[in-house]
């Protein structure tokens, strides 16, 4: 390896300082925790550690290429997560008085549901790209790195969101867990389809 312990921490510091930075991911993670739980929300961390690992190889391996190659499949791509959360949101605004544990078309799906959503919503994030691109030169010789230099960047990229998104999962879980009246589930579910139509609207023009 030519990646010494001390770029991967400071580059670790770096990735911390990207996820702390609020965005599309934070938005849907909220409102899937708020509308489903811990259960609910861990697929969609689990989602987002894909785009966790593609936007860095991409920044590896040439992104501008990749991009202008790909462009429409990734515009594409966009506007599909955009539909989805628009829907996801318009869904569960509708059913707002359902219960939280109840029978949900939003939530029905589970685990699936939740992992392509953060999958989606991690790949139609271009803000997620332009910090690889800036941030990758700056900590590494991108022409001298080995395949195990890339498999520890990329460990640290997926890593570091991973524990942060579960732990905030964890977190509004045990907040929504005291939301036990009707009307506190009411104003939850409005809120949670308020959180994931503003993620639909965002993404095409973030």
């Amino acid at each position: 390896m030519t990646v010494t312990a001390a770029q991967l921490l400071l580059y670790a510091g770096a990735v911390l300082a990207l996820f702390l930075t609020p965005g599309p991911v934070w938005v849907a993670l909220l409102a899937r925790a708020l509308s489903g739980g811990f259960h609910a929300a861990w697929p969609l961390a689990l989602g987002v550690v894909i785009g966790d690992a593609l936007w860095p190889l991409l920044a590896i391996f040439g992104v501008a290429w990749i991009v202008s190659v790909y462009s429409d499949f990734l515009i594409a791509l966009r506007y599909g997560a955009s539909l989805i959360f628009l829907v996801m949101g318009t869904l569960l605004i509708r059913h707002a008085d359902r219960r939280i544990d109840g029978d949900s078309r939003l939530t029905r799906p589970g685990m699936w549901a939740g992992f392509w959503a953060g999958v989606l919503v991690i790949i139609g994030n271009p803000k997620a790209i332009l910090f690889y691109m800036g941030v990758l030169p700056g900590f590494f010789d991108i022409s001298r790195i080995t395949v195990l230099d890339i498999a520890a960047i990329c460990a640290v990229s997926m890593l570091v969101p991973l524990l942060g998104n579960v732990f905030m999962a964890a977190f509004v879980d045990r907040v929504r867990a005291v939301l036990t009246s009707p009307d506190a589930l009411r104003r939850t579910n409005i809120a949670a389809g308020i959180l994931l139509i503003a993620v639909g609207l965002a993404i095409p023009f973030t």
